[in-house]
């Protein structure tokens, strides 16, 4: 009876919720990308512009799935329509069934992709050997409507990567036009430093000039930090000179931030909340003759920000000059995983609003994850973690230090770490 008189009360926990989306769906494919597209800050920012952010007066669907029995194999399937949709080819129907030979290591893997627009039927396969840094991937359409471009016959490509260097070629070996490589490219990290260049011949210039020909060049500049996980504080800024012709600077910030919780259906030992903040900024600016690119508009910008509240809720908002859109999204940690989006799209330019709304069903990503750390035992499957030996400030950085800024993330699950040492 004193031992029950005399109970001490449940130490102070944090929750801290899992990412909506992390990793992106875009870097389990990123073998097949030259790095220059994926690094410099690419990847975040395509994420931040363009992930819930449906199309005006569209439903867009997603299901991502994955046998229980079979955690190697899994699908992901798309359907978009206009939701007034009159014909049936107004409905576009995507899917991939991908096959990867390690279930942590996403970069060795062979997918199917159908479709009922160009290209109908394609193979992608991709092998990577981490001990010596090599790797081969291939995409091949195998039913194409009409074949116009040389991507409709085949790409075939080499690829090193290591933790400082990556360069890698592309070629068509079943075009008839002349280009010989496709793509090529070269990356190199040093330090907070990345500096990278790729050569993309242009279609219509002149034998034996395209090396030459500046347009067919790009090269970029970014100073960044940060692990690349999740529960860590990273920045990117990043500078580039696109085919001679268009100069981009972008900007990507995530931000791990803590606040306390002031919910009364939270227990009275759950002091705070951890929550994701990312911002970002692109300026796109042409340095080329007017007169040549009349089409395209000399300089446009966005703005881009997102805030994730908690394990349930994400909220988005771009600012730009033509156009203006925010979202929200709801996501229950079911498994499968539920997520609804809506999304309001303001035309500057007409003064009208148009709405768009996703619905996603996945089981691809885990929900939880364990920490080794004595600050974060885990004492729900809901993210809830020992707070205890931890001075409570706001404005502080939150109490995921001891590991992560260590480099240490073999006690987190692989969603949650660095995407790996590659370049």
């Amino acid at each position: 009876m004193g031992n029950w008189m005399n109970k001490e009360p449940p130490p102070p926990v944090v929750l801290v919720p899992p990412l909506f989306d992390y990793p992106p769906l875009a870097a389990r494919n990123r073998m097949l990308e030259s790095s220059y597209n994926l690094l410099f800050g690419k990847l975040a920012l395509k994420c931040l512009f363009e992930d819930y952010f449906e199309a005006a007066n569209n439903l867009n669907t997603i299901i991502m799935l994955k046998p229980i029995d079979d955690p190697h194999a899994d699908l992901v399937a798309t359907v978009s329509c206009p939701l007034d949709f009159k014909a049936e080819k107004d409905v576009v129907g995507k899917a991939f069934f991908r096959w990867q030979s390690d279930v942590d290591d996403p970069h060795t893997f062979v997918d199917l992709f159908v479709s009922n627009s160009d290209p109908i039927f394609q193979l992608r396969s991709c092998a990577y050997y981490p001990k010596y840094g090599f790797g081969a991937f291939g995409i091949c359409p195998l039913l194409v409507k009409n074949r116009v471009s040389s991507k409709d016959y085949g790409v075939m490509g080499l690829r090193y990567g290591s933790g400082n260097l990556s360069f890698g070629a592309t070629v068509s070996p079943f075009s008839s036009e002349d280009e010989l490589p496709k793509n090529a490219w070269l990356v190199s990290k040093m330090g907070r430093l990345t500096a990278g260049v790729q050569y993309e011949p242009q279609c219509g210039a002149k034998d034996g000039a395209k090396c030459t020909n500046l347009k067919n060049w790009s090269c970029a500049i970014g100073y960044g930090s940060g692990s690349g996980s999740p529960l860590s504080p990273s920045y990117n800024f990043g500078l580039e000179l696109a085919k001679s012709s268009q100069f981009i600077a972008s900007f990507y910030q995530h931000v791990v931030v803590q606040r306390r919780v002031k919910n009364p259906l939270e227990e009275n030992d759950v002091v705070g909340i951890t929550n994701y903040i990312d911002f970002g900024f692109e300026l796109q600016t042409r340095i080329d003759d007017a007169q040549t690119s009349n089409k395209i508009a000399d300089s446009t910008f966005q703005i881009g920000a997102s805030w994730q509240a908690n394990k349930n809720f994400l909220f988005k908002g771009k600012v730009g000059p033509l156009c203006s859109s925010v979202a929200m999204a709801f996501k229950s940690w079911w498994n499968p995983a539920f997520t609804f989006g809506i999304s309001a799209n303001l035309d500057h330019k007409f003064g009208t609003t148009a709405y768009g709304f996703g619905l996603r069903v996945e089981n691809l990503r885990e929900a939880s994850y364990q920490r080794a750390d004595p600050n974060f035992v885990m004492l729900t499957p809901n993210k809830e973690h020992l707070a205890e030996g931890t001075v409570w400030k706001i404005g502080n950085r939150p109490m995921l230090q001891s590991d992560v800024n260590a480099g240490n993330f073999d006690g987190l699950p692989r969603e949650l770490r660095p995407l790996d040492k590659i370049l």
